[in-house]
């Protein structure tokens, strides 16, 4: 009871006036008792133990406590500073008194908590099924023989029997000291009071794990959304040219996604599923690039002969063919009825498609292949981007949907191929360009005043650029090393998330038609689905909320 329960000081005990002669000895004697044998035991205890004990274990008068310290030296300290007869035993060491290092620590009736003891209890309790008992007798012992080999190694038996050990548990310690000389025992301790938490069973997946991720991006719209980083749907995607300069896939506005396999060209309904092929090139001919028309089910197919050509892809059927060019057309790019392609020759050109005469315009300013183009959301200006490291601003013909045959622009800060190319829906003026291996750059470009706005290094070769029309926000597609998507916020450019899942690089990435979802084409002949630009269910809730709230202007005319 001295040991564990709360100790009370004796000259606070009260007993009747008089001495009581008959009967049991009063309990405040007994107490001075226990604590008397107590001490007793622990200064006799403490004669054989090492200075470098890290844990000591003794036992109160009763015999039945256990106490555990943390240094021999804070026990020395202790018994010295209690005075005799006060029933003080070792203890877990407590903070020390305002008045001084000596003083003793005044009981109260608090909690065992305010005294620096756990909650719970005023005792550990080790956990036997991981401790290691055999090892902790021994790192006990040896202690205690490497003290007495310090002090006096020619009388080690003789200490060994002072000790009341005989000479055979000395052997045995030895033995058991030879036996363990491979093993260290720095990191192991003597009692275990708690055991690691135990795994989750194999193929345990926690589906929390994304609402608590650090990575959880932020949107500027939202405030806070939720971005899945794995694709909803992957597609084999075989065959796929592993070609920087070619544009291999679209997303049309009737929700249908035309791609080119080797020789093929397949048209997948997202809607529906469905898969169908639209032709087949003869020989070694193959498709370089594909771009659906805005509003409507046909599609400008560029070939490596340096012909674009018309499909219409409800009725199967292939319109016409347009030449111009004499090396093949990695790039297409509509505006209304005006289709631009660019060539590896370095040429681009307008054509009208309802016209017979097609070609109604050449653009001749890069010096090699063409392999970006994108026209502006306002029809205003066309860019394009070549592998001659030049960035091109062309804007329309007195309000004509082809370019002019002079650009207004030119960009020359980036270090390698153009091919990424993406306008801000929002700033019809903005244009974004990445650049290739040597660049990984993600420049900003005000084509209104021709300055840069800013520029981001990807570490990463840049394939693709998109803005996401639900949010203000961007995604880039890139190559070595990662093979990754990255979402990006606009403008201050904070990276959201790492989209990962190719094994090869990213070729190309195209925008479903309301936006929310992003298929990417990779190296590694698979297309990947993201739902990266789901819109918020609850941002849409509030907002149809507003506008029913919003008074109408009659209401508000009224007085």
């Amino acid at each position: 009871m001295a040991q564990f329960g709360y100790m009370q000081d004796v000259n606070s005990i009260f007993v009747l006036d008089g001495e009581i002669t008959k009967g049991p000895a009063p309990r405040w004697q007994k107490k001075l008792d226990v604590s008397a044998a107590s001490t007793s035991f622990n200064s006799s205890a403490l004669a054989n133990t090492s200075t470098r004990q890290k844990l000591s274990i003794s036992f109160g008068g009763n015999g039945n406590g256990l106490n555990l310290n943390n240094t021999l030296q804070q026990q020395q300290q202790q018994q010295q500073a209690a005075p005799s007869g006060s029933g003080l035993s070792l203890r877990t060491p407590r903070k020390k008194d305002a008045k001084g290092s000596g003083a003793t620590h005044k009981q109260t009736d608090q909690t065992p908590s305010k005294h620096g003891l756990p909650m719970g209890g005023d005792r550990f309790i080790p956990n036997r099924a991981t401790t290691d008992f055999d090892l902790g007798n021994y790192m006990i012992h040896q202690a205690v023989s490497e003290k007495k080999e310090r002090e006096n190694t020619e009388q080690q038996e003789d200490g060994a029997a002072a000790s009341g050990k005989p000479a055979k548990d000395e052997a045995m310690m030895r033995k058991l000291s030879e036996a363990l000389l491979d093993c260290d025992i720095n990191n192991h301790r003597v009692l275990s009071y708690q055991t690691k938490a135990p795994g989750p069973p194999e193929g345990f997946d926690n589906q929390m794990k994304v609402i608590y991720s650090v990575k959880t991006p932020m949107s500027v719209k939202s405030g806070g959304r939720y971005i899945p980083n794995a694709p909803e749907r992957i597609l084999d995607a075989p065959e796929i040219l592993n070609d920087y300069y070619l544009n291999l896939m679209d997303w049309s506005g009737d929700n249908v996604v035309a791609v080119a396999l080797g020789t093929s060209v397949y048209l997948w309904n997202a809607a529906t599923g469905t898969i169908e092929m639209l032709f087949q090139n003869e020989g070694n001919d193959h498709t370089c690039s594909l771009s659906w028309i805005h509003d409507g089910h046909i599609l400008a197919v560029g070939t490596n002969t340096g012909t674009v050509e018309l499909w219409d892809c409800e009725a199967i059927k292939r319109l016409r063919v347009m030449n111009g060019h004499s090396a093949r057309v990695g790039v297409l790019a509509w505006n209304s009825f005006v289709v631009c392609s660019g060539s590896r020759d370095g040429t681009i050109i307008n054509h009208d498609v309802r016209n017979r005469q097609h070609n109604i315009g050449v653009l001749q300013r890069h010096t090699q292949e063409v392999c970006g183009l994108k026209w502006s959301p306002d029809g205003k200006y066309l860019a394009s981007g070549g592998n001659d490291n030049l960035v091109h601003v062309w804007s329309a013909a007195n309000g004509a949907p082809h370019a002019t045959s002079e650009p207004v622009h030119v960009f020359n800060q980036h270090q390698a191929a153009i091919r990424a190319l993406a306008w801000c829906p929002w700033q019809s003026n903005v244009l974004a360009s990445g650049g290739g291996t040597a660049d990984r750059c993600i420049k900003f470009w005000n084509v209104a005043s021709g300055q840069m706005l800013n520029s981001v290094d990807t570490k990463s070769q840049v394939c693709g650029l998109l803005f996401s029309k639900t949010y203000k926000e961007l995604i880039s597609a890139h190559g070595y090393v990662n093979n990754q998507l990255t979402i990006w916020k606009y403008p201050s450019m904070t990276k959201q998330i790492d989209l990962l899942g190719h094994t090869g690089r990213v070729l190309q990435v195209a925008m479903s038609p309301d936006g929310s979802t992003v298929m990417s084409a990779g190296a590694d002949e698979t297309l990947r689905l993201w739902n990266c630009f789901m819109p918020d269910p609850l941002l849409a809730k509030k907002e149809k909320q507003s506008v029913r709230e919003k008074p109408s202007l009659l209401k508000q005319s009224i007085r």
